[in-house]
């Protein structure tokens, strides 16, 4: 089923169980906990529980969630609940499914999700996506180029960043995607038909990334070359209109807590590494080094006319316009509705706070 298919699907069971599709339950004021903290005793409405989609990626998002800032910050009257999801695409459905209220997805994904109407905005940019993606092919398959990749099985989470990647490599050297063979495939399913040799080649992001590498791949291309070449790619929250709307405060402080992350990350790579690796499994040198394929922007930077200022809006226009020439969506909205859809006041706030 296509990415759109699944979302409308999703649209319907929503429709359904409408009772199950809000925000992030019932209201109430704020409070502080025992440890004095006021975050949520700044006023106004606070839900009862807000529910995160994040994704093993090496970023700020995995320290907050680590460190547990957002929850110190709430106090203990509003539960925070973190899901665990493999792709952009799969966080969309969920999103569209009432699922979730905040969560991470890619540009590509995010470009999608603005065109067939999900309901979302962007407040925050985990990271401009560096050498943390790209395009690594099996070192004994006689490829290298991008060009000697016509026949072969390339794998990547289809609506993904790295997809978009993918496509727009291909196109640089007047290939498409129906001189491959791509395969859908979430990033720890690469891993495994790359160690059983049912691939070729693969576009993904790191940790697994990393283990492709390290198991004796090639890497062809990144998406920081690409970003040279004016594909740029980014990691993006999303946050739902609903939640957005009615927890503006809420927002608030989960954008302050990722500000603080990006803060340690630039300030104190190690710390922020220990935090990394405990939540992928691997050692702090090699989070250090998977910190290293991505690009941090504190608020204040990202506020500015380079990204949630605009940037990021002509972005995202922009990647909507590629895949629907390729066909991977049916429709283009007008700018405006991307342009609404990047918000920059949170970020703005954040970097006063």
């Amino acid at each position: 089923m296509t990415t759109r298919l699944r979302i409308m699907a999703a649209f319907a069971l929503c429709a359904a169980l409408a009772s199950g599709c809000g925000g992030g339950g019932d209201s109430r004021t704020g409070a502080t906990d025992d440890s004095g903290s006021s975050s949520a005793a700044t006023g106004g409405k606070f839900p009862d529980t807000i529910t995160i989609g994040y994704q093993l990626i090496p970023n700020g998002d995995l320290v907050v969630k680590h460190e547990k800032l957002l929850e110190a910050a709430l106090g203990p009257n509003v539960k925070v609940v973190w899901k665990l999801f493999d792709s952009g695409g799969a966080v969309n459905e969920a999103i569209v499914a009432g699922g979730i209220d905040i969560g991470l997805a890619g540009s590509s994904a995010v470009a999608r999700g603005l065109s067939t109407r999900v309901d979302y905005q962007v407040p925050w940019i985990f990271a401009v996506i560096g050498k943390a993606e790209a395009l690594v092919v099996k070192g004994d398959k006689g490829i290298n180029s991008v060009v000697d990749l016509k026949g072969k099985k390339v794998a990547t989470p289809f609506a993904s960043t790295s997809h978009y990647s993918l496509l727009a490599a291909l196109a640089q050297v007047g290939l498409t995607d129906t001189d491959v063979t791509v395969i859908d495939a979430q990033p720890d399913a690469i891993a495994a038909s790359w160690a059983t040799g049912d691939i070729d080649a693969a576009y993904v992001w790191n940790p697994n990334l990393a283990k492709l590498v390290k198991s004796g791949g090639k890497v062809l291309i990144t998406s920081e070359d690409l970003s040279k070449k004016g594909t740029t790619t980014y990691d993006l929250a999303v946050v739902t209109d609903t939640f957005a709307t009615t927890y503006p405060n809420a927002v608030s402080i989960w954008v302050q807590q990722q500000n603080k992350a990006v803060k340690l990350i630039k300030d104190k790579p190690g710390d922020a590494a220990k935090s990394i690796a405990a939540e992928l499994n691997i050692s702090v040198e090699e989070a250090k080094s998977q910190l290293g394929g991505l690009i941090f922007v504190n608020a204040a930077g990202q506020a500015g006319p380079r990204y949630l200022g605009g940037g990021l809006a002509s972005n995202l226009f922009a990647a909507a316009q590629f895949n629907k020439r390729l066909g991977k969506i049916d429709a283009v909205q007008p700018e405006e509705r991307y342009k609404k859809a990047v918000v920059a006041t949170f970020a703005t706030a954040a970097a006063h706070s």
